[in-house]
């Protein structure tokens, strides 16, 4: 291959693209962006600050642990930070903030030997340790309800728990609340309007394949319609309702479908998105926790490496050995 004028010589297969690990994160950022910003728009001002000491906070400590002076660097501490402040609660102190991007990026992340070494998603791993050590700041009656336009009123007076934690109360919220996000519940994760116009950019820039949110979100929605009850007056609604609540759509669209954390190989990454979905139930409907959404992606991503092993397509012109 002739680089700017040098010959580099390698192994096969020589790929050349325009794209750079940079360039993908800023993607991720773009697409992040109207979720962040509807989250501005209904918690306010906490929203921002939360989303601002994040991303500060997992790019600090990435450059620290580098040892290097260019803290934004490859983008991806700061698409760390920025996901993990997503699936925060608005009421959550600066100083846990703090706590789960720096366990992100050092726990998830460098530990590991840096990016494309991690086996976990290094932002849940920072929601995971915080929901397990400091549960009553992540659950519970801790859930602000959105205020539209209202940047400068307390969010801390206003709270109570999200319609997972009470389902006997989710027919109180129609299905447009829903979608729009204007409910109780984390940052980034109440609008599936915002998340989905992320999504479609995603998937225009060629970034996502649709097997994993595909089966993530049809394996919820089934199994909400034949287990969820009906308390939403109607079995399908009951499943759309498990869609768009909670971090089903976040998780599918911009958790499970990391680069580095889930399967290569297209029946591993199908397999990959419905057991992220089935996990996700099975803590929702029978578990202990409200949200299995965390969870049942950190699951599967210790699974990554066999379902790849499993799945892995025989090579053109080759033969099966025979048993």
């Amino acid at each position: 291959m002739n680089i700017n004028g040098k010959l580099i010589v390698s192994s096969s297969p020589h790929i050349r693209s325009v794209e750079t690990i940079q360039s993908v994160m800023i993607d991720v950022m773009i697409a992040l962006f109207p979720a962040a910003l509807m989250a501005v728009f209904l918690f306010g001002y906490r929203a921002l600050l939360t989303i601002i000491i994040a991303v500060a906070a997992a790019m600090l400590t990435e450059a620290i642990w580098r040892r290097k002076r260019d803290i934004f660097s490859d983008g991806s501490a700061a698409v760390t930070g920025l996901l993990l402040a997503l699936i925060l609660p608005a009421t959550v102190p600066w100083w846990l903030v703090i706590v789960g991007s720096v366990s992100a990026i050092v726990v998830g992340k460098q530990v590991f030997g840096g990016i494309g070494y991690n086996i976990f998603n290094p932002a849940l791993v920072g929601r995971a340790i915080l929901v397990v050590s400091w549960g009553g700041h992540m659950a519970g009656d801790i859930w602000p309800s959105p205020q539209p336009f209202a940047f400068g009123y307390d969010i801390s007076v206003v709270t109570g728990a999200t319609v997972l934690a009470a389902p006997e109360k989710a027919v109180t919220f129609s299905l447009p609340e829903l979608f729009i996000g204007n409910i109780a519940g984390s940052l980034g994760e109440t609008s599936a309007l915002a998340l989905l116009i992320g999504g479609v950019w995603l998937v225009y820039k060629g970034h996502i394949d649709l097997r994993i949110p595909g089966g993530f979100i049809g394996t919820v929605f089934v199994i909400g319609v034949l287990f969820g009850g009906g308390f939403y007056g109607n079995i399908y609604m009951t499943g759309l309702f498990h869609v768009l609540a909670g971090g089903v759509m976040i998780g599918a669209i911009y958790m499970a479908t990391d680069f580095v954390t889930t399967p290569v190989t297209p029946g591993g990454r199908l397999i990959f998105g419905i057991g992220c979905g089935l996990i996700t139930m099975l803590i929702r409907l029978w578990g202990a926790l409200p949200e299995g959404v965390t969870f049942g992606i950190l699951l599967m991503n210790a699974f990554t490496p066999i379902i790849d092993n499993f799945t892995i397509p025989q090579r053109f012109g080759g033969v099966k050995k025979s048993a």
